[in-house]
């Protein structure tokens, strides 16, 4: 799927889907379902695999996808039930098809083509990172359009464009590893757990960030991101330190060094395009630091700052019916043989 251009010119009125939509998201190790009316939120459950993986640290796929097969339907069911709607009065249903692990992918997608050919509406498939592109359409205010995205995550860190739904164009992106897998690699390093981000955040409470040096990765007047380097930083300094290593003080500068230069790259993308608004979205845009500084520089710099709403950070179906409402409302919508895509560009 080739990156479509970014257009020039005002972004068109905000179109939105009229009927109630179920959405479905099993990309990792999450299932989730929501029942979504325009951009209004009307149910949303999430059955999270975290407790199971963490006795590995990190997802096991095979583990991942047989416990989505266990817990698809009830989800979905308590979803519906919720929303106040009947089965029979959903309009449409949305699933991610991509990217994600193959297996936990497929329990999806097979569940949303069975049930909206049973009940024959339409069905959409849609991509992750398009539900997180969107999932700041539930704020009460959402952002304008255009404007510049960061969305950063276990496996993504992108500077994005969006002139509107639909309409995307990556503007930097990390080289290497993403800042979600520097702070799940520092977390192992430091012995903090799964999942890093939030185990190095409640870590760095009251350490000093300035203790240990640690690299930001690419120099220059670049928008692009690399954290190996970072990673590798950390296991040095492990060896180094061993037993007299400061753990809050080095999960507080690893955590400073990862938000230093999200941050400063976010605000030269924004500053750049000469756009007026930054979004934050995706799991680590949960991280507190991060919040706090973007909200700093962009009050600083005359930027409107919209951060997801944590309950979207990470994985949810929500954000994917949203993302649906946009496309369904423009007359989208996919075949009942919708395949799936572990990798998939934006």
């Amino acid at each position: 799927m080739a990156v479509r251009p970014l257009l020039v010119g005002a972004a068109s009125p905000l179109k939105l889907f009229d009927k109630p939509l179920l959405a479905v998201e099993s990309s990792c190790d999450e299932t989730s379902a929501a029942v979504i009316l325009g951009r209004t939120i009307l149910s949303s459950v999430v059955s999270s695999q975290i407790e199971m993986h963490q006795k590995w640290g990190g997802v096991v796929p095979e583990a991942a996808a047989r416990a989505h097969v266990e817990a698809i339907i009830p989800v979905i069911s308590d979803a519906i039930q919720q929303s106040g709607f009947a089965i029979s009065e959903l309009g449409a249903i949305a699933v991610t098809n991509r990217p994600g692990l193959v297996g936990a992918l497929s329990v999806g997608a097979t569940a949303a083509k069975a049930l909206a050919f049973s009940l024959k509406i339409p069905l959409i498939g849609i991509h992750h990172l398009e539900g997180h592109l969107l999932s700041t359409l539930a704020l009460a205010e959402p952002p304008p359009f255009p404007h510049a995205c960061l969305i950063v995550s276990g496996g993504h860190t992108e500077l994005v464009a969006v002139q509107e739904p639909g309409v995307y164009k990556i503007l930097g992106e990390t080289r290497d590893d993403a800042a979600g897998e520097a702070f799940d690699k520092g977390a192992r390093l430091l012995g903090l757990g799964y999942p890093g981000g939030y185990a190095i955040q409640q870590a760095a409470v009251g350490g000093n960030p300035r203790r240990y040096a640690l690299p930001k990765g690419l120099s220059g007047d670049t928008i692009d991101f690399s954290f190996s380097g970072l990673k590798t930083a950390v296991l040095r300094l492990t060896e180094k330190e061993g037993a007299n290593l400061d753990i809050r003080d080095a999960a507080a500068s690893l955590q400073e060094a990862i938000v230093n230069v999200l941050a400063e790259r976010a605000m030269r993308a924004v500053d750049r395009m000469n756009f007026t608004s930054l979004t934050l979205v995706g799991g680590v845009a949960a991280n507190l630091a991060l919040r706090e500084r973007l909200a700093q520089l962009c009050s600083a710099n005359g930027f409107g700052f919209y951060p997801a709403p944590l309950a979207l950070c990470t994985d949810n179906a929500a954000m994917i019916g949203l993302a649906a409402s946009t496309r369904l409302a423009r007359g989208e919508d996919d075949s009942y043989d919708l395949d799936v895509f572990p990798n998939a560009e934006l």
